[in-house]
């Protein structure tokens, strides 16, 4: 009797005080498994199964329901809970890169749509569409941002935004600023894609926030979260020429408080191939790995603090066909040979304060064991930064105060760090403190404000101001304005790598000034909603950045040297881009980018180009899923006009500038079967290498040492038979890759 007492009791309390409400999360008729469905305001939740269905018990009342799913934008539906039966359907739309919560314009995570500063986002379905073995070659599909090769042998390079060299661009991870110097050449490679939440880019002078390099542009890579990182992920894939990638993830819960992630990446390439004939490898070998760990701990309050450390060694040789490790150092077989080993060390920590102070932190040590041919270069940089931000909401100001410490050490065995006879490492420290306001005067209209100060001891004081403006004059149209200053360090390394791979010797005319630049920035976003949900989203931009000081490389006026001097005048990078994100509810989705751009300088009257730069670039992704075959067909690709480039004097038969040219890739992705994915096709479909058109692309590639080479009394190269053309070895005669096309296939899996 007891018992059904009870049972009715329960009965009559289940009916008056809550009930199930059920549910289902879908995607164009598709289910969405494992998304999550949270009541907002309360810490109740549940995932969807693996055919999107929830189940969740509330009491009676007035709830709203909020969905999440990586790659979708949230939604949110209120609902009454009583005693009749509630079932909820949701539809959610893929996520627009015009939706997405960036950190980098400000130090602040805010909504791309409110930020004054324009920041583009790309998260990993972007680089999955044409898949890469690092960031490196991951960011030739981003509009306006160009790796650039800068030899023909090692395959080292860096990054350029809007037509800027890689000094001139500053890259972060998670907003530490631990790739600069020797990792911007060697190090931009080693960065596996797996680790990665999303990218963020932002366009102009950023100095008032992070300090000196972030003149032409900076790079935020940010990594997962722990706690929302899939339990264990594995992508692997492999190419016709011999390559092979993989990257692991995987995530764990150690308790309540800690959540941790580890990471590794291993690629292989050690297939020489010589396509074009000249007796040297048209593509680096490599052995690496690197490792990465993430630790998230949870503290009262929500207060963060986490800690991430990376490990990356490499193994990379290019060079005559016949080499060996025997011939390393020596003057028999020409190679490039480079061994790389690097640690990094990051953290975050927000103070146990009332107010919002968050202290961030970063520790690398990169060691370089290299030779070019018979010339040895051997070089360590350790980078140490810390930084105290203040984070304060006054009416409606958005204060952010802020105080920086970086400390550089550079040392190698070159004249970079020579005295005379002495050799004297190059240690500096930079201390800066900024200061940032961000003014919403009403929804519509919204004034950031900024100013920097560092001080560095071998150039003093420096400031450097900021100014943003924001007017949102409807929902889906935006305007904004920006206007600052940067300025740059001379980094010698950075400077002077070209002369290490090459006959060439590097001749700093005097004393390096800082660069200053000055830079105006007009940005226009607006997103477009059409009949049965198709979307699409626009992105145009305008600039103008002048520079004082610029240093710059001669490569014209002794095809023996590269000369660096401050310009004596003045320099310009001027352009319009532009880019479309379009969706249709039919599954295709294109995105489209194109740049427009004149960088130049002007010393005593006369106006130049700058050297391997082009003027116009174009970038394009095409994708469609064809839905009950679970097929994905992506179409990638990316066109350069014509660029300057380094000829060795008035003989040199290759061309003065490169040709119009591209790179297409084309992707099959089959998401059929449950946690694998299968992805295959090809790469550079057009087989476009820069030998075509040119008798050689290496020069003297059958004396690389200049055994044969002759000189007159003024040091210049003679014609002679064996040499024709007086030209000495040199393989900076590089705009894009030599590696023609090629197939892939992969797989990936997924453990939620």
């Amino acid at each position: 009797m007891k018992i059904k007492l009870f049972f009715l009791f329960y009965l009559i309390c289940f009916s008056v005080l809550g009930q199930y409400v059920e549910g289902r999360v879908m995607h164009k008729n598709e289910a969405l498994p494992y998304a999550n469905v949270s009541v907002f305001g309360t810490n109740k939740g549940i995932a969807t199964d693996e055919n999107g269905y929830f189940k969740l018990f509330l009491e009676e009342g007035n709830y709203t329901l909020l969905v999440s799913y990586t790659g979708f934008s949230s939604v949110t539906k209120k609902i009454r809970v009583d005693d009749n039966t509630i079932f909820v359907e949701f539809n959610l739309r893929e996520e627009s890169k015009l939706d997405q919560v960036v950190i980098t314009g400000t130090l602040k995570p805010v909504s791309r749509m409110e930020t004054p500063v324009p920041v583009e986002v790309y998260k990993p379905a972007f680089f999955k569409k044409n898949p890469t073995a690092n960031v490196f070659e991951a960011l030739q599909n981003v509009n306006g941002v160009r790796p650039q090769l800068n030899c023909n042998i090692c395959n080292t390079g860096d990054i350029h935004i809007n037509g800027l060299e890689g000094p001139y661009t500053m890259v972060l991870i998670d907003g530490m600023p631990i790739v600069s110097g020797l990792s911007t050449v060697y190090g931009l490679s080693g960065i596996p894609n797996s680790l990665i939440e999303r990218m963020e880019v932002v366009k102009g002078p950023a100095s008032s926030l992070y300090g000196s390099e972030a003149v032409g542009g900076l790079i935020n890579i940010i990594t997962k979260t722990p706690a929302y990182a899939p339990k264990f992920t594995i992508d692997a894939f492999g190419t016709t020429w011999g390559e092979f990638n993989l990257d692991m993830g995987y995530r764990a819960l150690l308790g309540e408080k800690i959540s941790f992630l580890f990471g590794a990446n291993y690629f292989n390439y050690s297939n020489p191939i010589d396509n074009n004939n000249d007796n040297f490898t048209d593509l680096t070998l490599q052995d690496r790995i690197s490792l990465f760990q993430k630790w998230d701990f949870k503290r009262k309050e929500n207060r963060l603090f986490s800690l991430a450390t990376r490990y990356f060694y490499e193994d990379r040789w290019g060079g005559e066909m016949q080499w060996a490790p025997k011939y390393r150092g020596g003057d028999e077989v020409y190679g490039e040979s480079i061994y790389t080993s690097r640690w990094e060390f990051l953290g975050k920590y927000q103070l146990p304060f009332k107010e919002k102070m968050l202290f961030t932190f970063s520790y690398t040590d990169h060691d370089q064991n290299s030779v070019y041919g018979d010339v040895p270069y051997l070089a360590q940089q350790r980078i140490a930064f810390g930084q105290l931000t203040w984070d304060k909401k006054w009416g409606n100001h958005d204060l952010l105060f802020g105080t920086a410490l970086r400390y550089n050490y550079y040392d190698d065995n070159t004249p970079a760090t020579e005295n005379g006879l002495k050799n004297i490492p190059d240690a500096t420290t930079i201390p800066g403190v900024f200061v940032q306001d961000e003014i919403k005067f009403n929804k519509q209209h919204t004034l950031l404000l900024g100013m920097r100060y560092d001080y560095d001891n071998r150039h003093g004081n420096i400031f450097t101001p900021r100014l943003a403006y924001k007017w949102s004059f409807s929902p889906n149209d935006i305007f904004r304005i920006n206007a600052g200053t940067g300025f740059r360090v001379v980094n010698l390394f950075t400077e002077d790598h070209a002369a290490l791979t090459g006959a060439r010797e590097v001749v700093i005319a005097e004393e390096l000034d800082p660069e200053r630049s000055y830079n105006v920035n007009i940005n226009y976003l607006k997103k477009i909603y059409t009949g049965n949900n198709n979307f699409i989203g626009l992105d145009l931009s305008a600039w103008y950045t002048y520079f004082t000081n610029m240093i710059v490389p001669d490569y014209d006026t002794d095809p023996n040297e590269i000369i660096y001097d401050n310009l004596d005048g003045y320099a310009v990078s001027k352009g319009i881009s532009a880019n479309a994100d379009i969706a249709f509810y039919n599954g295709l989705k294109l995105m489209l980018g194109a740049t427009l751009m004149d960088v130049s300088q002007t010393e005593n009257g006369e106006t130049t180009r700058q050297m391997l730069t082009e003027q116009f670039s174009g970038t394009w992704g095409v994708s469609y899923k064809i839905m009950p075959w679970h097929l994905n067909i992506d179409y990638t690709g990316n066109v350069y006009g014509p660029m300057r480039l380094p000829l060795l004097g008035d003989l040199d038969p290759r061309k003065p500038n490169s040709p119009w040219w591209s790179i297409q890739n084309i992707q099959f992705t089959f998401n059929g079967f449950k946690k694998f994915e299968l992805f295959g096709g090809i790469k550079n479909l057009l087989n476009w290498t820069p030998n075509k058109g040119n008798p050689f692309i290496i020069a003297r590639a059958n004396d690389p040492f200049d055994k044969s080479v002759q000189f007159d009394a003024q040091g210049n190269v003679m014609a002679t038979p064996d040499n024709p053309y007086a030209l000495t070895f040199d393989p900076s005669y590089v705009y894009g890759p030599n590696q023609g096309i090629r197939g892939f296939l992969g797989v990936r899996f997924q453990l939620d």
